[in-house]
């Protein structure tokens, strides 16, 4: 079966508008904060983690355990996009970092998102 293939080329396609949520910043154990992403608006990651790795901080997709092998439910296809989704959970991270460090501890308790929240009714 021969199937038509619609895609849109790199260099063709509008830069990607990448929106984070981070949510638990916490730089204890291997999962330092769970995130949600957006893509252009239109399209939600939830279930991505910043997580502490031998060489510093990497970026986790959501993934289920197949045939006992953890496999990544989505990512990114390119090297270029990986990088830059990557960079962009990073760097909300980072930024969620210092700006905890500057609140006193009553607001943060008060600014503490669900862990990956859900629809709200």
């Amino acid at each position: 079966m021969n199937r038509q293939q619609n895609a849109v080329r790199p260099s063709e396609s509008p830069p990607m508008e990448i929106e984070v949520k981070i949510y638990r910043p916490s730089p204890k154990g291997p999962v330092l904060a769970d995130a949600s992403v957006t893509l252009n608006g239109c399209f939600a990651i939830r279930g991505v983690q910043v997580r502490e790795g031998k060489n510093g901080p990497f970026i986790s997709m959501p993934s289920r355990q197949v045939r006992g092998e953890y496999r990544d439910i989505c990512f990114p296809c390119t090297r270029e996009f990986k990088q830059s989704f990557d960079q962009a959970v990073l760097n909300a991270y980072r930024m969620e970092l210092t700006q905890d460090m500057e609140q006193p501890p009553e607001e943060q308790l008060e600014q503490d998102g669900p862990a990956l929240g859900g629809m709200t009714m």
